[in-house]
């Protein structure tokens, strides 16, 4: 019987092995579940196909995914994917995390790790990335480099954001929310057309209370949210070969101040980090700074047209363009108490135009893309500071000893400083000072991938993109002499107002690798090598040589990466998912200081990872569904004497563990009315918020509940919902350390509490 069985199995994989292509894609279609999410179409590749058949990690979160769980902004989705940690600390400072490796830098002169995509457009750039997540079709998270198919931001991998386009027909949605905080959501589509054109309308708009009190006068509580965005399509479709998408986008935030807490001065330091506060700004805030009050006004342009033109029997023309403008002014506290202190604004302006072509075309043996693409961009960074001397002193010096600097009940015994030291000359004098960066990158790029199908269960792949990038960089500062003191405060070069600049070209080659093997219609196996780099950098910025503040170019060699990595993916009876290996190899690792003249970068030498990550879904019956994903990271900077302090140090935002698990039930009760309901449990281990670690600045593990319920009607028309983040209220931080830790007090910022609410939803 055994060897009946081997004979019966050999035969079958050889018949197997010599089925037509067409004919295995047919097999491999009709053993998939349409509901399964490896069944879900993509465009990774640039073209359309199952996420079974990517050869690489990918993991696909759509729109009905995404309300089921509840989702609805970008900082939540990260809690369903693994490998993937999203770090909102405000809309205009976004952290993305792949794999343990951070993109958030805010300076104008350094590149991103990770691509974030819209719509086929790269919006990396890390102040103009952030938008609300409304009417997507899908996320598509891929990770490890793909250089090729992302471009050069994509160091460790990218976030492909592909909004609802429209559709021929007539349909519509609304959904209202409430919930504590006095929040209140309310967003939907409208769409409209036929075959030949077709446009929808699509927003949301956000608003709710600040989850920290401020005890400030003539502030608002810290963290309230006030953000709109709004979306217009149209579809043009002539002919059956030809398709023309326009989307425009418009993005906007009007919120209260991001709550920098101090554990050593005013309140905070008494009641704890998650109670009242004292966050005062400067009385000369509107003159120095930009605005009254703690917070954020920011708005973002965007428009995106893609034309696609099947010209010939497989062939296929696509070019994508696009255009970004985004305009952030925030003020931030950043001692994070009532002193007039580090009173800080950040002006982030830009914009960036991108062009792509490509030809693809597929046969039964072979898939090929080959194109080109360039995108200039032009941003800058402005950072005033208003300060009063004898407080400044004081509290960064102790000039008066055993005065102090804030006490806890929020009195700042420093404004006493000026009128002790100058002998009663003066007992208030303002400060103010500035320092500015600038980035004009361009880069011109050329890629191909070609895919040769030997048989109907293999695929290779290899592909390159070669690039030229030219990067230019400025710098200036306005540093003057603080009145009475007769020096400046902040330790940094004084250019008087005069811009300095530096330029640089670079050149370089990405390459990429990658095997499918179907082991059945429903399995299959991949494996990948892939070369990332994250730019080199050209920072200008203030140096300290032989005593003396000068203007210095930091030149930091590109950060370069080697993928390797084994996985499978698939569906076999109830179950689907993945699984994937995979070994990160990095040299000249770029790490970001915080210092007390601003953000720089260094190279912290070697670093490698070592990771795991999968993803499993069970579908028990019709109407209930049980997922869970899990990733592993073990490794961070190379524990060698060559990498000095950074040596053996985890990456920043990295956690060791990170999964989430829930079930889906979906249950009729009668004819068109069903009720539903989604909990979920999402962990996450230790973290450190900052290179070099410290464990002052770092967050034990952390365990959320979440849960969404409710009834749908007349055949989910109408739906009634209730939600619960946090469930458990879980007091736990966002991030560390930030512009106070380079003076000697690092702020806390509190992440979301409990939050809680009813939606209605109607649809058309």
């Amino acid at each position: 019987m055994k060897l009946a069985t081997c004979a019966a199995t050999l035969l079958a994989g050889t018949a197997l092995a010599i089925l037509p292509n067409a004919a295995f894609a047919a097999e491999a279609d009709s053993a998939m579940s349409d509901e399964n999410p490896n069944s879900i179409i993509v465009t990774t590749q640039k073209v359309e196909q199952r996420a079974l058949d990517v050869p690489m990690t990918l993991s696909v979160q759509t729109a009905e995914r995404m309300r089921e769980l509840g989702v609805t902004d970008i900082g939540e989705l990260s809690n369903y994917v693994p490998g993937l940690n999203v770090q909102i600390q405000s809309a205009n400072n976004p952290g993305f995390v792949i794999r343990g490796i951070t993109s958030d830098s805010g300076s104008a002169q350094q590149g991103p790790r990770v691509s974030l995509y819209y719509n086929g457009v790269d919006i990396s750039r890390s102040r103009g990335a952030y938008q609300g997540l409304y009417d997507l079709d899908r996320v598509e998270v891929v990770k490890g480099p793909q250089a090729t198919l992302f471009g050069t931001a994509a160091t460790i991998g990218a976030i492909s954001f592909v909004s609802a386009k429209p559709e021929a027909g007539t349909s519509a949605s609304l959904t209202g929310a409430y919930g504590n905080l006095d929040a209140r959501r309310i967003e939907g589509f409208v769409n409209m057309g036929n075959d030949v054109i077709a446009a929808r309308i699509a927003g949301q708009w956000k608003k709710r209370d600040g989850y920290i009190e401020n005890l400030a006068p003539n502030q608002d509580d810290l963290y309230a949210q006030d953000q709109l965005g709004l979306r217009g399509s149209l579809r043009f479709t002539p002919t059956t070969d030809f398709t023309a998408d326009l989307v425009v986008t418009y993005d906007r935030q009007r919120n209260s101040g991001t709550p920098f807490l101090s554990k050593n001065l005013g309140s905070t330091s008494v009641d704890g980090l998650y109670d009242a506060a004292y966050l005062g700004g400067s009385p000369l805030s509107k003159q120095v700074l930009g605005a009254d009050k703690l917070g954020l006004t920011r708005d973002v342009y965007d428009a995106n047209l893609t034309l696609s033109w099947d010209f010939a029997d497989g062939w296929n023309f696509t070019t994508v363009n696009g255009y970004r403008n985004f305009d952030a002014l925030e003020v931030f506290d950043a001692d994070g108490s009532a002193a007039w202190y580090l009173e800080f604004a950040e002006r982030a302006k830009g914009w960036q135009a991108s062009h792509e072509s490509r030809f693809t075309y597929n046969d039964d043996k072979w898939r090929a893309s080959f194109g080109w693409n360039y995108i200039i961009e032009d941003s800058s960074q402005y950072v005033p500071l208003s300060s009063e001397v004898g407080t400044y002193l004081q509290c960064s010096a102790n000039i008066i000893p055993g005065l102090g600097c804030v006490a806890p009940n929020n009195t700042v015994p420093a404004s006493l400083a000026t009128g002790l030291a100058s002998g009663g000359l003066a007992t208030t004098v303002p400060y103010q000072s500035w320092y500015r960066n600038e980035g004009r990158n361009q880069t011109w790029s050329m890629f191909g991938d070609a895919t040769w199908k030997p048989g109907a269960a293999l695929e290779l792949t290899a592909g390159a993109r070669v690039l030229i990038e030219k990067r230019r960089s400025g710098y200036a500062t306005s540093q003057p002499a603080a009145p009475i003191y007769g020096r400046q405060l902040l330790p940094i070069v004084d250019t008087g107002g005069v811009l300095s600049q530096a330029q640089r070209s670079y050149a370089a080659v990405l390459p990429r690798f990658n095997a499918l093997y179907r082991i059945t219609p429903a399995i299959n196996l991949y494996a990948t090598v892939s070369k990332g780099r994250r730019s080199p950098v050209v920072e200008l910025g203030s140096a300290t040589i032989a005593g003396s503040y000068v203007v210095a170019e930091n030149r930091i060699r590109a950060e370069n990466v080697w993928n390797y990595e084994v996985g499978v993916k698939g569906q076999t009876g109830i179950f689907s998912g993945s699984l994937g290996v995979y070994y990160n190899e990095y040299s000249n690792f770029q790490v970001s200081v915080t210092s007390t003249s601003g953000s720089r970068t260094v190279s912290a030498g070697s670093a490698s990872n070592l990771g795991v990550e999968g993803e499993l879904e069970a579908r028990l019956t019709d109407w209930l569904r049980a997922f869970g994903n899990v990733g592993f990271i073990s490794g961070g900077i190379d524990d060698k004497a060559s990498n000095g302090n950074f040596a053996g140090d985890r990456f920043r935002l990295q956690p060791k563990w990170q999964w989430s698990a829930g079930f889906n039930l979906n249950a009729p009760i009668s004819q068109g009315t069903a009720v539903f309901l989604t909990p979920s449990v999402t962990y996450r281990s230790k973290i450190y918020f900052e290179t070099p670690n410290s464990e002052a600045i770092s967050q034990a593990p952390v365990t959320l509940v979440n849960l969404r319920g409710g009834v749908s009607l007349m055949d989910d028309r109408f739906q009634i919902a209730g939600y619960a983040r946090n469930l458990t209220d879980r007091n736990y931080l966002l991030d560390a350390g930030n512009t106070g830790g380079s003076f000697g007090y690092p702020t806390f910022i509190p992440a979301e509490p409990r939050t809680y609410g009813i939606e209605f939803t109607a649809r058309y």
